[in-house]
This record gives C-alpha cells, structure tokens and sequence, in this order.
C-alpha cells in the first residue's frame, strides 16, 4: 500500500566531499569578503574550516553539555529546546548565560600600522602592535578562528576535542597513529532549527520556497536565544547593531540559478548544490525517535522520490513549480544521500535534521596500503583496511550519525568499491560486478557515482532553479531589489557609509542586474569565448571574447595602416 504523501515542500541542500577538502581556506574568506567584512562582525565566519580532531569555532561547540543546543526528546516522546522552554527562556531573557563569549570565538585584532611609519627615528626597527578592534587596546593574541589549523594531530589541541573526549582511547595521538582531515562548517538550514524555535522575537525564519533559514533585521531584538539554541554555533551577535546574523545560503545569487560564494570558489570542487523534496508532515516525527541512532535512517525516509508520478503530482498540488520538481529529479543531493547513500549529516543527534551533507574522508587509505607493499587499489585490500583506518570509524560515527559505525562503514567500503572497480576500467580490464555487487551497488551505479564526484562540472555540482518569481523570459531583464538588509550592520552588507538602513549612507551605490549573474554564470560555463552582444565588466573580463570598443576593429586597423604608410612614402 502506498504512503500517503502529506504537503510537500523543497529545501536547497548541500553535500561536502571531505576526501577533495585541501584546507585552503578559500571559501572562508571569499565568505568573509562577500558577507561580513564590516564593523561589528569581525570576529564572525559564517563558512569556516576546522581541522579534526579539534575544538573548532568556536572553542567546543559540539559540547552541549555546556551550551545547551539543539532538541532533545522528553519521556513522553516530544521535543523540546535542551535549553528550556518558553517559561525558562522568559526567566533568563535579560541575562543568557548559555552562550559562547568572545574568548570561545577570538577578540578580533588589527595592527597598528602607523606606528610603522610614525616612530621616530632610532636604532630599532619598529614593529606593528596587535590592537584589539573593540577596545582599541593593546593585546596578546592567544586564539582565532583558525588557530589549530594543521595542527589538531597534536595531543595538546586534539586532546580537547569533545569527540575525542567521548570515545576516549580510539583516537591515539602518538606519531605513528595521528591523523587529521578537514571539516568546511556552513549554516545546516536545519528542517527542524532549534535557532528558530528559540527565538523570542520570531525574528529568526525558514523560508517556505527553497528552506534558506534567515534572520528579519527589524523583527530582530538581540535576545540570543538563537546563538544558545543553535547546536553547531551557526548564529553570531553584531555587537556593533544588537542583531542576529548568520549564513543566509547567498540566497541572492541562489534566487537567480547560481551556487553559493562558498560553492563558486570551493578550489577542490567538493561541494555540490540542490534541491530535495521533502514531507513536511514526517519532519516531526522522524525528528524525535526514540533512538538516536535511528535519526539518519529517519530523516532519509522524509526524503521524496522526485520520479514518483503521485510525488510530482503531490508536489504540483501544494504549489511547488514544474522547473523545481525537475531539478529534484537532477539533484546531486538526492543522489549522494539517498540512492547511492555515501553523504551523511552532521551530528543528526542534535535532532535538528541538518541539510548540510558530509561524505567521509577515505583518503588516507591508499598510501597505507601501497606503503606496507599491498596493492592499495585493490578490492580486497581496501575492505580489509577500511576497519582499521588510521581515522577511526568511531570517530566518523560520532560526527555523522550519533556513533553508529555501520553505515560509516557503509559509506567508506562504497568509496572503496568504487576506486578499485575504475581501477580495472582505467587499465583496459574488464569490468568486475563482484565488486560493485558487495557494497549493494551495480557497476552502472559505480560509474554514475564516480562520474560525480570525480569528473562533474559545474551544471551538474550545482543544479539550482531561479525563484518561484524568476522566469527563464525575464531573467535577463528583472533587476535584483535591493536586499533590506544592505545596510551596515545587516547581511546584505551595504558598505561603511552608516549604520542606518535610510539616508545617502544605506545600502549599495549602484542595483545590480540579474543579468550580470547570469552573465557571469555563462561565462564560467561556457567551453568557447564569449560571443559578441554581450554586457562586459573590464573589471571582471578574462581575456575572452572582444569587449565592444576595447580593440579597434580589424577593417578600420587595417585602413589606418595603410594610410600611415602612405603618408611615409610621401
């Protein structure tokens, strides 16, 4: 008998390849520039990358034993904020002690380049001096965002990481057995945020079309409840405007088919982009099973099947465009999660039911192998090794699925089946489905999978429909409304003019057209030059193409010379 399907909506989802993450930290800083370069935001990253094992950013924030973040499931089987209630919250409103200070994230810091041309004259070089950007103080700098970066081997950083901590001897730190890998952290844009339901003000707000969690500016009234109730630490206080801000998804560029800033300029390309179908009616339940180790195999299940002709019919009904029901169907999202289920969330135990996807590092494995004088790629080595990676499976299982190490397992025999089984195609041998057939894949899967995650471009990372009011005819005539929230102090960031969101000082100098996105877009996608007719930037021109007017034409060059050399003659 067939389930019913209860009102469907769609979420813009995210899934991260951990084994493709080089560390470089470009997507933290393209963040930065694009979203929170101005005053009162400096220490804030909404995309960062933490080096694991680690404290992270800020210091332990998976430790909810201390900041009280996330749901956790009464005895009578409901959820509630780990931080209490609304007569609790009403109690505490004035004074949240819950919260991360700015020790836990860093004191943001400058330095005093003027003395450098200041000083007088003398026989020592002088020196720029760490300042604090909120005191104007002189001060030490002992901690940032970033500092146990490559670092976290180490018993002395990796020791205090609350993972670490909760499976105690898995994780050794001597030489031989240390290990690390790198963990990019966005804003989860959570089907059940916990930031949501803490917020006092109802200021905090998913989204019904695409499920971007977002913070109202004028509905905010600072109370941060929202920083307390959000288990990853994903939401920041603008100490300058007494706001909430946090990771809005680039929803701007998102609305107009293009990927996150984080996303365009992710170097190893292990991101990808899409949309996921989902019963809103399951979200509850499945959020709060009594087990939590059930939660990932729940939240699966609240996944719809686009190709289902009663989904789409379901999906049409409740208002969901034609054009977003044919990206599910395309979605690199579902694909990773669902079907070839090698993606896995982020500490689903927070009952939160993140959609920001992980797929496990394997990477190590190979080079273990071929240094022992084992065949690294091949099949029956690499399921051997996979239970005794130097990156133990508990410790995977403690960050993707509440410390259930089979489907872990799961997902590294799967990446392994598929570097071996392309291994043979990429000699000349012949295919072998004995491999395929041991993870529960076929060899059609298994190229279909590495063709994702090795050899996708960009139209298939990222598969992102334009807005429920963007249509394909008019997108490159609709100007972009100036977001409300450009404004010093607001995401949007406007600029330094001011920190009122009126007057000369708000907002941007210049709208920018959707046709410049979408310019941009084809540019990046395109294989040949940009064709003539085209809006150019010469900020932003690559070398392709002939701006209008930037050469001469060839005609008239030519003429030119003639003349010149005629005039020489004479």
């Amino acid at each position: 008998m067939a389930q019913r399907i209860g009102k469907v909506m769609a979420q813009v989802a995210m899934v991260m390849n951990l084994d493709k993450c080089i560390g470089c930290h470009t997507c933290s800083v393209t963040c930065k520039q694009a979203w929170t370069n101005r005053s009162g935001v400096e220490y804030v990253w909404f995309n960062n990358v933490e080096t694991r094992p680690g404290q992270g950013y800020p210091r332990r924030h998976e430790d909810q034993e201390r900041w009280q973040g996330g749901w956790k499931r009464t005895a009578a089987g409901r959820l509630k904020p780990r931080a209490g209630g609304r007569l609790k919250k009403l109690a505490t409103i004035f004074a949240n002690p819950k919260m991360p200070s700015i020790q836990d994230y860093y004191e943001p810091w400058t330095y005093d380049y003027e003395h450098l041309v200041t000083a007088p004259l003398g026989d020592d070089i002088p020196g720029a001096r760490p300042r604090s950007l909120i005191t104007g103080d002189p001060m030490p700098i002992t901690w940032s965002a970033n500092w146990d970066d490559d670092l976290a081997g180490g018993e002395q950083l990796g020791s205090q990481d609350p993972i670490v901590q909760k499976i105690g001897d898995k994780v050794k730190f001597e030489y031989e057995q240390s290990f690390m890998f790198y963990l990019p952290r966005i804003c989860e844009h959570c089907l059940n945020p916990s930031c949501v339901a803490s917020c006092p003000s109802g200021a905090m707000y998913k989204r019904a079309e695409d499920g971007i969690v977002l913070v109202d500016q004028d509905k905010c009234r600072g109370w941060r409840m929202c920083v307390t109730g959000c288990p990853y630490k994903k939401v920041y206080f603008n100490h300058k405007t007494g706001k909430a801000e946090k990771c809005t998804l680039c929803y701007p560029r998102v609305e107009v088919g293009m990927p996150t800033v984080c996303s365009e300029t992710c170097v190893g390309r292990l991101r990808y982009l899409g949309v996921v179908l989902y019963d809103v009616e399951r979200v509850g339940k499945a959020a709060a099973v009594k087990d939590e180790r059930d939660l990932y195999e729940a939240q699966l299940d609240v996944f719809l099947d686009p190709d289902d002709p009663d989904v789409q019919a379901a999906a049409s009904r409740d208002g969901i465009p034609e054009r977003w029901i044919e990206s599910a169907q395309r979605s690199p999202i579902l694909m990773l999660a669902k079907r070839f289920r090698v993606a896995l969330p982020l500490h689903p135990e927070y009952r939160t039911m993140p959609m920001v996807w992980y797929i496990p590092p394997l990477s190590p494995v190979v080079d273990a192998l071929s240094e022992t004088g084992h065949d690294g790629e091949d099949a029956a080595n690499l399921f051997a090794a996979v239970d005794t990676l130097r990156i133990p499976v508990e410790y995977l299982a403690e960050l993707f699925t509440a410390g259930d190490t089979a489907p872990v397992t799961a997902v590294l025999n799967k990446l392994a089946a598929m570097r071996a089984y392309m291994r043979r195609i990429n000699l000349g041998d012949t295919p072998d489905e004995t491999i395929a057939e041991a993870v529960g894949l076929t060899g059609k899967d298994i190229e279909q999978m590495y063709r994702l995650l090795a050899l996708a471009k960009y139209d298939d990372r990222y598969v992102i429909p334009t807005a429920y009011g963007v249509d394909e005819a008019d997108r490159g005539v609709i100007e972009e409304i100036g977001c409300s929230l450009d404004f010093e102090g607001g995401p949007g960031m406007g600029g330094m003019g001011g920190a009122v969101p009126f007057g000369e000082a708000s907002g941007r100098p210049r709208p920018a057209s959707v046709e410049t996105f979408h310019a941009l877009r084809d540019r990046q996608t395109s294989d040949g030059r940009t064709g003539p007719g085209r809006r150019f930037n010469l900020l932003n021109w690559d070398g392709n193409g002939r701006p209008p007017g930037l050469f001469p034409e060839r005609d008239q060059r030519h003429s030119r010379d003639r003349q010149d050399r005629t005039e020489e003659a004479k």
